[in-house]
């Protein structure tokens, strides 16, 4: 047994008997593995974020629900992992437990930048400075995969910050994200313009628009792409509320509603990976399992949009 498969068989002790059955069972198929394109390395297409209920749980200080979902997360072989100083103590509790667990060096780290007052428009370089050696000591590492300027913020002042990080060898990646319709345009320039790693955007089976620009636009210019809010936060959960899920999702292994909404997304070929928030370790199993097996062709993709399209809009 490696290094890797000891801290993994610690990792997962407290699961129930029941999740880790459902692990079993999900890792005797492929994982889907996506490249990152400016270096070929391969990262499973679904991973954790830690806005939402995980932040809640964070606030809460419940410790123990945290790890749980990590626990969950790490034990299924995921390895992204998205937080950002504005998810309140999400990045801290994060840190402490992946530092508890032995699995801080393990993970791929991508957090965010933003010191822009709230109704401001500028950052203050020291203080953008501060917040990021405030990540890499809450991290407890010396190198972070991946730092993102958050709703493309003043992208001018603190994007050259990452960059002179990346350039110490501090940083792997630097990118830029929103989830703002109003902030495409912004976004869209920074992809042609700033030489990105990565971007994180919102898409969804019902949110479609950052397909008919922003993913064809990252593929082009060899950037990586992690979704935010795949579910539409809880849009689609309302849509589907006491709706059967349909029997041909079985055709691409599709055996819950989120695996079947997680499943369109990472089929997208712009995307690297989705990275849904979740504060129960028996969901990010569920979410999880979107990671292997088969994913929709074409055909495919058009019937599950035609077929949550049909359905009342939350």
């Amino acid at each position: 047994m490696d290094r890797r498969q000891c801290i993994k068989a610690m990792a997962i002790s407290g699961l129930s008997v029941s999740l880790l059955d459902k692990i079993k069972a999900q890792q005797s198929q492929p994982m889907i593995l996506r490249s990152v394109p400016k270096t070929g390395e391969l990262l499973p297409a679904i991973g954790l974020g830690s806005s939402a209920n995980f932040s809640a749980l964070a606030r809460s200080e419940d410790f123990d629900s945290v790890r749980g979902v990590m626990n969950a997360f790490y034990s299924q072989g995921g390895l992204i992992f998205d937080t950002a100083p504005s998810y309140g103590a999400s990045e801290e509790v994060s840190g402490r437990i992946a530092n508890e667990l032995g699995i801080q060096d393990d993970l791929f780290w991508a957090t965010k930048l933003n010191v822009v007052p709230r109704g401001g428009s500028s950052a203050n370089p020291a203080d953008a400075r501060q917040q990021v050696e405030e990540s890499f000591a809450r991290v407890n590492r010396e190198m972070i995969d991946l730092i993102q300027v958050h709703n493309v913020s003043d992208i001018p002042t603190q994007l050259p910050i990452l960059k002179e990080y990346k350039e110490e060898g501090r940083i792997r990646f630097v990118g830029n994200t929103t989830w703002s319709l109003d902030e495409y345009d912004d976004l869209e320039n920074s992809i042609r313009n700033d030489e990105l790693d990565f971007i994180g955007i919102d898409y969804a089976i019902d949110n479609r628009t950052s397909a008919e620009t922003i993913l064809p636009l990252a593929m082009d210019h060899g950037v990586a792409v992690l979704i935010y809010a795949p579910f539409g936060r809880t849009r689609l959960w309302r849509r589907v509320a006491g709706v059967d899920l349909p029997e041909w999702a079985s055709e691409i292994g599709a055996e819950t509603w989120a695996q079947f909404f997680l499943k369109f997304v990472i089929s997208h070929p712009a995307v690297t990976a989705a990275t849904p928030s979740t504060s129960r370790p028996a969901n990010m199993v569920d979410n999880m399992g979107a990671c292997f097996g088969d994913l929709p062709d074409t055909a495919m993709q058009r019937r599950m949009i035609e077929f949550v399209d049909s359905l009342p809009e939350a």
